[in-house]
């Protein structure tokens, strides 16, 4: 990426504080150089390197643009920096180890040591161990260098002994960390599991996880966080969602107890926010889900990619409610309400999140009968050869079969199926029967088939669907999107949105006892 790329991203990033701190900054200064470029960029909303460079050296003939972008660039890091110290406890511990060893170079040995002190003492205070840990391994090593003035033998001892604790807390939370870590690499391009064998396959990350918290003993905030996520995290994968839950919500009661404890921006807190979210949407508890989202659109960060991560989690949960009752109307708009602040700022987000939106959009699109919008949305996604690995893809191009079904587009999809097909044949392991019932239904053609021949089709159906319905493997699918509901829709030629609602009414009154 070029500098002047970098620097329009940098600029296009600061949120409203950020920008009033530069502001507060330029106040007293005649109109530099630096000044000019930043307002290029911020008022006049130069997003082209090329087209900035030309409207900057037209107006600054004599100065060096490449320069200046550095100096603006380094500048802006700085301020940011100095920001985030006044609002991070991350930041502000590191920058008092930089004033103890300040102190020390100038020989002010007593000050130097008082702010060890301190950091030490804000480092216990926020599990900031690697703080912790530099702060302690500074004052031995100043205190040797000072021939260990009025530190006895067992001062000495205690103080190494203290830092042997700092670096075996450590080396247990960085075991424990890269357990969680390849638990989700493998659901990231594995995705949930599909058989007890799959599984099983997850067994040694789940007893070396459990070894480790239980041989950790002392009370965490790290350890009992990253073991609650290590849990939730595996439920999800293994299907047992009711045990996903309530890890999550245990989850939450430790990060409510312990604000001062979380990161900035809170990372760990808006995935365990989405956790509970996707554990109450699959038990249909929407009232529930709601309550999480207004907690989220509470959530404030200086991020300004936190903050758009925040806005995805709230828009496709609150998208999921409405697709999941069938309320594809009240779903249009509410894509149509977020197209400025989030779908055209899609770029920005994870390329899991964008293929995501976009599945559901189209999915949306496909409810209110626009199919060639739908199609529009999936054909830049279904165009990225990279995207292939990752286990929503096949989702994604099944959906596009549907709509090329709603289409009549036939060519398309019988070269599809087949080419769907085999990839399923060359991974046995990892297809699920959702996937092959909607293959052999998009194979169908209901050309002069009546009504009665309808009801044969999905009456041979029946025991199939109730199967797919029962099996916890096969539901991993279905929480995604009801197809099912799509096929008895195509077979019966009514809304799918009716479908859905009918669905949803007979979850509810079923969890009632009234059916």
């Amino acid at each position: 990426m070029l500098k002047s790329e970098s620097l329009i991203q940098l600029i296009n990033s600061l949120t409203k504080q950020e920008k009033k701190e530069f502001s507060i900054y330029i106040s007293n200064k005649s109109e530099k150089d630096y000044i000019f470029l930043f307002r290029l960029i911020d008022d006049k909303k130069i997003s082209d390197p090329e087209e900035l460079k030309q409207c900057f050296l037209k107006a600054k003939p004599t100065s060096s643009f490449n320069t200046v972008i550095i100096y603006l660039f380094d500048l802006l890091i700085e301020i940011l920096t100095k920001l985030r110290t006044e609002q991070d406890s991350y930041y502000l511990l590191f920058n008092d180890l930089l004033h103890a060893r300040v102190l020390y170079e100038k020989s002010m040995y007593q000050e130097c040591f008082h702010v060890l002190k301190k950091v030490k003492e804000k480092a216990v205070y926020y599990e900031n161990h690697f703080a912790l840990l530099v702060a302690q391994r500074l004052e031995l090593n100043y205190l040797l260098t000072l021939d260990f003035e009025e530190v006895d033998e067992k001062k000495l001892l205690n103080k190494q002994y203290k830092m042997k604790n700092t670096l075996k807390s450590i080396s247990q939370l960085n075991e424990q960390s890269s357990l969680y870590e390849l638990l989700k690499h493998r659901m990231l391009n594995r995705g949930d599991s599909r058989s007890l064998a799959e599984t099983q396959k997850l067994d040694d990350l789940v007893t070396s996880e459990i070894s480790i918290v239980a041989s950790a003993g002392v009370e965490n905030f790290e350890i009992k966080k990253n073991h609650q996520l290590f849990q939730a995290n595996y439920f999800v994968t293994v299907g047992d969602y009711k045990a996903a839950f309530n890890s999550f919500v245990e989850l939450n009661k430790l990060f409510e107890e312990n604000t001062h404890l979380w990161n900035n921006p809170p990372v760990y807190y808006l995935m365990t926010v989405e956790g509970m979210l996707e554990s109450l949407r699959i038990m249909r508890n929407y009232e529930g889900m709601n309550y999480f989202i207004e907690k989220l659109g509470k959530l404030s960060s200086p991020s300004s990619s936190f903050q758009l991560n925040v806005a995805y989690v709230i828009f496709i949960y609150r998208l999921f409610s409405y697709i999941d009752r069938g309320e594809f109307e009240q779903a249009g708009l509410w894509i149509t309400e977020h197209q400025a602040s989030l779908i055209d700022k899609m770029p920005l987000l994870k390329e899991q999140q964008q293929a995501e939106m976009s599945l559901y959009i189209a999915l949306v699109y496909l409810g209110n009968g626009e199919y060639r919008k739908a199609r529009r949305r999936l054909s830049t996604t279904i165009g990225r050869g990279h995207l292939y690995s990752l286990p929503l893809f096949r989702t994604i191009r099944i959906v596009n079969v549907m709509i090329h079904y709603e289409l009549g587009d036939v060519d398309y999809i019988q070269s599809e199926i087949r080419s769907i097909r085999r990839e399923m044949t060359k991974n046995r392991g990892h297809n699920l029967k959702v996937e092959s019932f909607l293959l052999k239904f998009l194979n169908y053609s209901f050309v002069d088939k009546s009504r009665k021949k309808r009801a044969e089709i999905w009456e041979g159906m029946a025991e199939e669907v109730r199967s797919l319905y029962a099996d916890k493997y096969e539901t991993q699918i279905l929480r995604r999107f009801d197809f099912v509901a799509w096929v008895e829709a195509k077979i019966f030629e009514v809304p799918l949105s009716d479908i859905l609602k009918r669905e949803h009414a007979y979850y509810f009154s079923s969890a009632d006892g009234t059916d």
